[in-house]
């Protein structure tokens, strides 16, 4: 199991369990003591859980460990997300060369997209259907599909991106937080974010205002990275960002 798998999983664990010992962790990821305690360390020097003696217990935080089906993400928030989708939809030119992430926040975008000329990759199937379906010319990456968050991932999707280079990208998240970033509770797609955001001139991220606060277990950019396209921000410390 890789690092950031057993990072994922530990942190899944502390967030439905509250606390954990180094000896469950021991067990349930079939690891070494001494590793456990290294990613125990590791994750709190993140800041994402309390390192207690013999283990760890959960921070006084909300955290998302796992992934909403998308079908169930679709009907969600679904007025913000609309809001958020068209002003995002606005920033593209027809010069614009765009990578487009999979998820039902990028998915209100495409309502208000006409034939501008631009050109999308996406690593979201439904994406790539309805844009070619308006006639718009758009590029499907390759890996493995994903059915909960019908989105291709994988070690191939990444090698893929790489020869890319996009003016602009517009990516979802479960979680924005000012200290630990934008977060997914999936490593896999957490990797394709990070690798299609390396590719991007200009990033966006979409998310509703029940994502703000929230984090989950993968961090795939920190919060200087991006710009944040959102509806309601109660955080002073949160600057950057439009507000719509």
């Amino acid at each position: 199991m890789l690092t950031e798998e057993r990072f994922a999983e530990i942190l899944r664990m502390i967030g439905e369990e509250k606390s954990v010992t180094v000896q469950e962790l021991t067990e349930r990821l079939a690891t070494s003591e001494s590793t456990i305690r290294r990613d125990l360390t590791a994750l709190a020097e993140k800041g994402l859980l309390v390192k207690v003696h013999g283990g760890a217990t959960a921070l006084e935080m909300d955290y998302t460990t796992k992934d909403v089906e998308i079908t169930s993400r679709m009907t969600q928030n679904v007025d913000e997300k609309s809001l958020i989708g068209k002003y995002a939809a606005s920033l593209i030119k027809k010069e614009d060369f765009v990578y487009l992430d999979s998820g039902s926040s990028i998915a209100q975008m495409l309502k208000y997209m006409t034939g501008s000329g631009a050109v999308f990759v996406t690593n979201g199937i439904a994406h790539a259907q309805s844009l070619a379906k308006k006639g718009i010319t758009v590029y499907l990456v390759g890996g493995m599909f994903k059915g909960a968050t019908d989105a291709v991932i994988g070690s191939q999707a990444v090698e893929d991106l790489k020869k890319y280079n996009f003016t602009k990208g517009f990516f979802g998240t479960n979680g924005v937080d000012k200290k630990h970033g934008f977060t997914t509770p999936d490593p896999a797609e957490a990797m394709i974010k990070k690798a299609a955001m390396e590719r991007c001139r200009t990033c966006y991220i979409l998310a509703d205002s029940s994502k703000i606060g929230q984090i989950a277990p993968v961090t795939f950019a920190k919060f200087d990275q991006a710009e944040l396209i959102t509806t309601e921000l109660t955080d002073k410390d949160l600057k950057k960002e439009k507000i719509l």
